[in-house]
């Protein structure tokens, strides 16, 4: 009977100290995987401005009021977001600051987006500086992309080109074209050249 306690225990022992290895183990392994999971969420800066750069900028284009008439722009810093442009409706400057909120790394949001006046007039011009600009034979190129390039931000009359051009030519042309049309005040051409590709 003493053998038999003997053997008890020592099968005892052995089972808690297998099972107190396993524990050890496992608590191990767990700490090794929640260090490889910090280190993947703690990217490098650039990088992780870069990476919010990309999902930002997608969103904004993919709006679905975001038109010609509208210009976003923004500005990552760490994990805050500035936005600043116009719009020409307020619901999508409600609906810019909406998507950007839900991207992953977005802790703060400063939303600088302005809200153009509502004008028959200013629409009107809207819609004869983009008939003026994109049907020019120069310009037509542009017309089909999903959002064209040339943004069309128009304020109490007074017009401003924003975006992207291939040429300086297309630039004048959008320019000459922009001022022709009546009841336009000024022209401010912002337009950006694109950088020929090496």
């Amino acid at each position: 009977m003493n053998m038999n306690r003997r053997f008890d225990l020592r099968v005892v022992i052995l089972a808690w100290s297998l099972i107190l290895g396993l524990g050890a183990y496992a608590y191990s392994e767990d700490k090794d995987i929640r260090k490889k999971a910090e280190l993947k969420t703690k990217r490098e800066p650039g990088k992780e401005e870069q990476r919010l750069e990309r999902l930002v900028r997608r969103e904004l284009v993919m709006l679905p009021y975001y038109t010609v008439f509208d210009n976003l722009s923004f500005k990552v810093n760490g994990s805050t977001v500035e936005l600043w442009g116009q719009v020409s409706r307020p619901v999508l400057k409600t609906d810019a600051e909406g998507v950007v909120k839900r991207i992953e790394g977005v802790d703060q949001i400063v939303n600088n987006i302005e809200v153009l006046p509502a004008s028959p007039m200013d629409d009107r011009i809207r819609r004869s500086v983009y008939r003026a600009v994109y049907r020019h034979p120069a310009m037509t190129r542009y017309a089909i992309q999903a959002v064209p390039p040339v943004h069309i931000i128009v304020k109490n009359g007074n017009v401003f080109l924003e975006g992207v051009v291939a040429s300086e030519s297309d630039k004048n042309i959008a320019n000459i074209q922009a001022n022709s049309v009546s009841g336009v005040f000024s022209v401010t051409n912002n337009l950006v050249v694109e950088k020929a590709k090496s």
